[in-house]
């Protein structure tokens, strides 16, 4: 069973949440018999890469809109893959890939991993309403990352009879192990300490995280880098947040340290944007205790109240600092949060459970057309 999957970036650099998932679940999909290919975009020009566990074809970029690249080459590209394959895996939203296949009269079965509704830019919401509305009419399932965001989506509530959820899963084997020495290292520079992991954007709520921890004392270290870096390093400079620490972007290897040394992580995000929250799933991975805001996405699914640590209202600083406040007061009530969160992940996360939900898909949709 081949799939192509078409998303606008993707490359070995890029750990977006989008690119993030594709890899983990061709690599899942791999290992259950199916042979992947990924198109997408690159500035850089046409190229072909083989990976272990996908094929990655770039198609050069002509020009990029409202970040959202386009293509003339990809039209060809991706009318040539589609005579290739049994399965089309779209990654939405990405109003040029709705272009792609009208225009290439696809049909394949297709699929579709619905990532998250357009939140912020309404003028364009508003231009590219019935391009998506007859794209999602046209394919042939719709796949949301989390039941959550399925059922608090007002673009799904319209498409339930093809809707389904399956969650994001993370393979743990393809992080790097801890490196203990600096685990320790951190540990005893730092203490315990809070952490936060994300590209610094508009809707992950580090105002709102910033008034939480002032005055407290507790040692916060925020990891990423992102248009609003600047603007809250002052924001903590003019505060004289001494135990705010700004660490930037760091490794793959870098990452993994400070999750395993962290004490709890805290995920501030406030606006639908955050669809899901890898980074708060890698949290749970690790199994350390959360603090999340209740915003009707994913991360409210991968961190259940009370079970895996704590949801509070968005935008509510008091909210989030009584909780963190509650976990850093009861190193038991952190462990107990920290074993719980690995125990789900252990049950709903896998990369294994979503790459066999999603084999299954492929498998049912290609008997439905009489294909292999």
């Amino acid at each position: 069973m081949k799939v192509l999957h078409f998303y606008k970036t993707f490359a070995a650099e890029q750990h977006g949440g989008v690119e993030m998932f594709i890899r983990h679940l061709t690599h899942a999909t791999t290992n259950q018999g199916c042979e992947n290919v990924v198109l997408s975009l690159a500035s850089e020009g046409t190229s072909l890469i083989q990976e272990a566990d996908y094929q990655l074809i770039h198609a050069k970029e002509t020009f990029n809109l409202a970040s959202t690249g386009f293509s003339v080459s990809a039209f060809r590209i991706f009318s040539q893959l589609v005579n290739t394959v049994d399965v089309i895996h779209y990654h939405f939203p990405w109003p040029f890939m709705d272009l792609v296949h009208f225009f290439s009269r696809c049909k394949k079965p297709t699929v579709v991993t619905y990532h998250s509704d357009i939140v912020r830019q309404r003028l364009l919401k508003c231009l590219y309403s019935p391009l998506q509305s007859a794209f999602l009419n046209s394919v042939e399932v719709i796949v949301a990352t989390s039941p959550n965001y399925l059922e608090s989506s007002p673009v799904l509530a319209r498409y339930r009879d093809k809707s389904t959820s399956i969650p994001i899963g993370l393979e743990q084997s393809m992080y790097p192990s801890a490196d203990n020495n600096r685990v320790d290292e951190l540990r005893k520079h730092y203490g315990r300490f809070f952490l936060f992991v994300g590209v610094l954007r508009y809707y992950k709520g580090l105002e709102f995280l910033l008034q939480a921890i002032e005055g407290t004392g507790w040692p916060l270290l925020i990891v990423g880098a992102g248009p609003l870096e600047q603007e809250l390093m002052q924001v903590a400079a003019e505060r004289e947040l001494h135990n705010v620490h700004f660490i930037g972007q760091v490794s793959e290897q870098e990452k993994v340290n400070l999750f395993e040394a962290c004490y709890a992580v805290v995920f501030p995000s406030h606006l639908r944007s955050e669809a899901f929250g890898i980074s708060l799933l890698e949290a749970a991975m690790f199994g350390k205790p959360m603090v999340c805001s209740e915003i009707g996405t994913g991360t409210s699914f991968i961190n259940q109240h009370e079970v895996s640590g704590l949801v509070v209202p968005p935008q509510n600083a008091l909210a989030m600092r009584a909780a963190m406040g509650l976990l850093w007061e009861s190193e038991e009530l952190a462990a107990r949060y920290g074993k719980a969160a690995r125990e789900r992940y252990l049950n709903v996360f896998t990369s294994h459970s979503m790459g066999a939900a999603y084999v299954k898909l492929y498998s049912d949709l290609i008997s439905r057309q009489g294909g292999v």
